[in-house]
C-alpha cells in the first residue's frame, strides 16, 4: 500500500510540472528526456507511470482540467444560479488566466490551436472539454432567462460565444503582447455584455456588480 500511495504522488508530481512545460513548449513539445532530467527521474521511471506519449498527454489535459475546475468551477458554485453565477463563472475564468495558473497562459486555448487539426484521442479529450465549457456558460445563460434574469429575446449560445470571445482575446494580448490593461478591458467588456441583456429583476439579483473577484492563489467533467 505504501508502495501504491508513492507512485501515486509520483504521477501527480509528473503531470504536474508536465502541464506547466506543456503550457509552453506545446504537449508535443513534451520530452521524456526533459521531463525526467527537471523532476529527477530516469526515462524508465517516467514511463513506467503512463507507457506511452498519448497517454503521459491525456493526463496533462485530465491535471489541466483539475487546476480550471478549482480555480474557475468550485469558487463559482457557491454563488446563486442564474444572472448571479453566470458573473461569477466569467470573473472567476478571468481571474483564473490574471493569475496564470498556467506558464504559458490559458492551458486549453493552446492547445486547442496545437491539436485542432490533429484527429486522435488528445484532440477528442480537448475538443470535449473546450464544449463542456462554452456549453456551460451556456447553460447558466438559459438558467438565468428561466430565472427572469436576461431579457426574453436573449439567445444563450450566442452570450455564451461573445463571452468566450472576449476572454480569449484577454489571453492573447496578455501572451502575445504583454498588454498591461487586458484583463481589464475584458472584466469592462464581460460585465457590459450581461448587463445589457440583463433586466431589472437580474440587475438586482446580481446588485449590478461589477466583474472583479478575488485573484485566485497559484493555480470541466
Amino acid at each position: 500500500m505504501a508502495k501504491q500511495i508513492r507512485g501515486i504522488k509520483t504521477q501527480d508530481r509528473i503531470v504536474r510540472r508536465a502541464a506547466q512545460l506543456a503550457s509552453v513548449e506545446g504537449l508535443e513539445g513534451l520530452s521524456v528526456g526533459r521531463l525526467a532530467e527537471a523532476l529527477g527521474l530516469s526515462k524508465g521511471g517516467l514511463f513506467a507511470h503512463f507507457g506511452s506519449k498519448d497517454a503521459l498527454q491525456l493526463a496533462v489535459i485530465e491535471e489541466a482540467r483539475r487546476v480550471f475546475s478549482e480555480a474557475v468551477l468550485v469558487p463559482a458554485e457557491s454563488t446563486p444560479e442564474g444572472l448571479p453565477r453566470l458573473f461569477a463563472l466569467q470573473a472567476q475564468w478571468i481571474a483564473y488566466l490574471h493569475a496564470e495558473s498556467f506558464k504559458g497562459g490559458c492551458f486549453f486555448a493552446a492547445a486547442s490551436a496545437e491539436f485542432d487539426g490533429r484527429p486522435g484521442p488528445v484532440r477528442t479529450r480537448i475538443a470535449a472539454l473546450a464544449g463542456q465549457w462554452r456549453e456551460r456558460l451556456a447553460g447558466e445563460a438559459r438558467r438565468s432567462k428561466e430565472l427572469g434574469h436576461l431579457n426574453p429575446d436573449a439567445d444563450p449560445a450566442r452570450l455564451a460565444f461573445l463571452l468566450h470571445a472576449i476572454t480569449l482575446e484577454a489571453n492573447w494580448a496578455h501572451q502575445l503582447l504583454g498588454d498591461p490593461d487586458c484583463f481589464v478591458h475584458a472584466r469592462e467588456a464581460s460585465e457590459a455584455c450581461l448587463r445589457a441583456e440583463a433586466t431589472p429583476e437580474g440587475l438586482r439579483a446580481t446588485k449590478a456588480r461589477r466583474v472583479v473577484p478575488a485573484r485566485p492563489e497559484g493555480v470541466l467533467s
